[in-house]
């Protein structure tokens, strides 16, 4: 037990700083992806953010933007979270402090946090994980310090601390009650045993941890002001309010809204590897060190088994309730980011075990001297390599790919237009720079999952004048409630305006189909009442190069936010030479021969002017080729244009070799050849017979 406080808060304090000093300058400037458009956006409104609301999170970002006006309100949020996971990093730097003392057990254990690539990257962003971290910290040092609390006074003063502490760390992120709940009963065992456990000490302790809850009376007031032009549920009731802090609309205890079956040995096995690859292999081996050495000092053993207990409940009930298919690089993005909190608890186990370690050997071999200096040797070496290896992917300062992707969408859209918004991308970013930023005030963006719940027309109508509501709320499935409305009526209410949906409809609802078309508008699609007259040439025209978007293919991580924008700009150059040629495949005659040379016209143009694309770049060429070819060829060449079809399927095939119809493209493949050989040989212009050709195409 540490018998050096100054010295403690004095390497704490500087670790923190060191921390601070390599984590401002990699903040991201501009909107990240994921949530943290809606929570910035929150906080510029003053509203109340998504299930469970955040309002110790929203209240500091506010505080964040009056602080630093001159800066944009991502920015000084996205600082605000690095300061946080700095100040995490000192918080579990005390932590061993306070139980071995100041030494390179304590810097390890806040410094290989820091740098390890989930905090460094978390910590760089708008999201609420710097700030649990920071109140997980806080619960590890309140702990540790309990522990060696000398006297009652002191035992008492820090479990009311402690109480407050869980309170407003509840506020926040709701999987820190895993680690409330086992600390609490431990704190209460520790006080009986000790004779201090009273009536009224439990009830000042009851208190404590009651009035670290007041923040969520920013919940209900919000929600009566309604001068939010952005914000989540309806507070204003007993029923809104729990709905909204349990999390209903998601799910309790489940981590999305979804039915995705429940792999626990894969979740586990996904954060051992995390662990292995994030953390290092040498920092797990310390962990287990520390957590034997100091189960068998009697003096240590209890706080480091509770935080071994702490680590493997929070470990296997997030596994069991972490419902989303890791196999995709995205969600399994979503899902290590809850990792951190257990994090946590295996640095402060690592900083033990070097603290242990070289105590053990000080005392078995002497040479205190040396094994200090072994041990800092070791912690800066392993942080410093730790540094150069997630340095180029944590550097988010000159990231700006989600903002530039929420302000081309903008951009692309006439003036007065609604944009029906779905999913967190396109949502957020442009929320962000509607609300926050100003961009072009004159549309309206309508979140289409929001219009399926009650509130959202009651609360929001009023946010969005020029915008007609057919009904209290949309209802997919049975719109045809007496206060539920379909999409197509609400399409018809409507007219008035441009209406665009971004990125495609919700499932569900077909039913505007019987009176709108939906035409390719770059990643977003254009809402037009059937009776207006597609133009081909004029739409291609238009649609032609939307987006000023440069960034190369495959540029970004695949879990990232940035790849998905990515994806969709690159695929959205695509989207009209697609509607054609589907379009084309449900017309005969001259229509559908003039569709398909303007579509294989576009899908040329595109590949032609990249040399690295997405693969299904050169399956849909190959494909425009071939439906050219069975139209008529419209003065192409036949000979060209088998080539290019049988060149465009090998090269997708080479890129896409496990493709369920490789087999079929492989035969359509031999087919052209096959029947370009023959035109060759034949030397005549056309071909007698492209019926092998089709049948194989059609397998495609």
């Amino acid at each position: 037990m540490s018998t050096d406080p100054r010295g403690s808060w004095i390497l704490s304090g500087t670790t923190a700083a060191f921390v601070a000093a390599l984590y401002v300058p990699c903040v991201q400037r501009t909107v990240p992806g994921g949530d943290s458009g809606e929570l910035i956006t929150t906080a510029c409104e003053l509203g109340v953010a998504h299930p469970p609301g955040y309002p110790v999170f929203t209240l500091l970002a506010r505080l964040a933007m009056c602080l630093l006006p001159s800066l944009s309100p991502a920015h000084s949020v996205n600082l605000m979270s690095s300061l946080l996971g700095a100040a995490a990093c000192g918080t579990l730097c005390l932590t061993v402090c306070r139980l071995e003392g100041p030494g390179p057990g304590a810097v390890l254990a806040g410094g290989l946090f820091a740098v390890s690539r989930l905090s460094w990257q978390w910590s760089m962003v708008a999201e609420v994980f710097a700030l649990n971290n920071l109140f997980v910290g806080l619960l590890l040092f309140l702990t540790a310090s309990f522990h060696c609390a000398e006297n009652a006074a002191q035992r008492r003063k820090i479990a009311h601390v402690g109480a407050l502490c869980c309170g407003l760390g509840l506020c926040n992120q709701h999987t820190l009650v895993l680690y409330v709940l086992l600390i609490i009963p431990w704190v209460l065992h520790r006080l009986y045993a000790r004779r201090e456990l009273n009536l009224h000490s439990l009830v000042s302790l009851g208190a404590c941890f009651f009035w670290g809850f007041l923040p969520y009376i920013y919940l209900p007031v919000s929600s009566y002001l309604n001068t939010a032009r952005w914000s989540w549920g309806d507070q204003t009731t007993l029923s809104g309010l729990l709905t909204h802090l349990l999390r209903a609309e998601y799910g309790t205890f489940s981590l999305a809204k979804t039915e995705s079956p429940i792999n626990m040995t894969l979740m586990l096995k996904a954060q051992l590897n995390h662990c292995v690859e994030d953390l290092s292999l040498p920092a797990l081996v310390l962990a287990g060190i520390g957590f034997l050495l100091s189960s068998s000092d009697r003096t240590c053993r209890s706080v480091s088994g509770l935080i071994t207990a702490m680590l493997l409940v929070y470990s296997v009930f997030f596994a069991w309730r972490a419902n989303l298919d890791i196999s995709r690089p995205l969600l399994l993005g979503v899902v290590e980011r809850f990792w951190l909190q257990s994090d946590a608890a295996v640095c402060v186990l690592a900083g033990l075990g070097l603290s242990r370690t070289r105590t053990a050997l000080e005392g078995r071999l002497g040479c205190g001297g040396l094994w200090k200096t072994t041990g800092w040797v070791l912690t800066v070496a392993l942080l410093a390599h730790m540094v150069h290896t997630n340095h180029r992917e944590c550097d988010q300062s000159t990231n700006g790919v989600v903002e530039r992707f929420g302000r081309e969408l903008l951009a692309s859209v006439p003036t007065d237009s609604i944009i029906l918004t779905r999913g967190d991308l396109p949502g957020n970013s442009m929320r962000y720079l509607y609300y926050c930023q100003g961009v072009r005030p004159d549309v309206r963006l309508v979140d289409q999952e929001m219009m399926t719940y009650a509130w959202y027309v009651a609360k929001h109508a009023r946010h969005h004048p020029g915008v007609h509501f057919p009904g209290r709320l949309w209802h997919p499935v049975h719109p045809e409630g007496s206060d539920t409305f379909s999409l197509e009526q609400f399409l018809s209410y409507n007219t008035q305006r441009h209406v665009f949906a971004c990125i495609g409809l919700s499932e569900g609802d077909s039913s505007w189909e019987r009176s709108f078309y939906l035409w390719p508008m770059g990643v977003c699609d254009y809402l037009v009442p059937t009776q207006r007259q597609f133009h081909p040439e004029r739409w291609a025209q238009r649609t032609r190069n939307i987006y000023n978007w440069s960034e190369p293919h495959n540029s970004f991580h695949p879990a990232s936010w940035e790849r998905v924008a990515n994806e969709e700009m690159w695929q959205a150059r695509m989207k009209t030479a697609f509607f054609l040629f589907d379009l084309a495949e449900r017309m005969q005659g001259e229509g559908k021969a003039r569709l398909s040379e303007l579509s294989y016209t576009l899908y040329k143009e595109i590949v032609e002017a990249h040399s690295d694309y997405p693969p299904n770049w050169d399956k849909n060429l190959a494909l425009a080729c071939e439906r050219l070819l069975r139209s008529g060829q419209r003065g192409h060449g036949v000979d060209g244009l088998l080539t290019c079809s049988a060149r465009h399927f090998s090269l997708y095939l080479q890129k896409e070799p496990t493709d369920p119809q490789a087999a079929a493209i492989r035969a359509a493949t031999a087919d052209l050849l096959k029947e370009r050989d023959k035109l060759r040989q034949s030397g005549r212009r056309t071909t007698g017979s492209l019926a092998d050709v089709q049948g194989a195409a059609e397998q495609v």
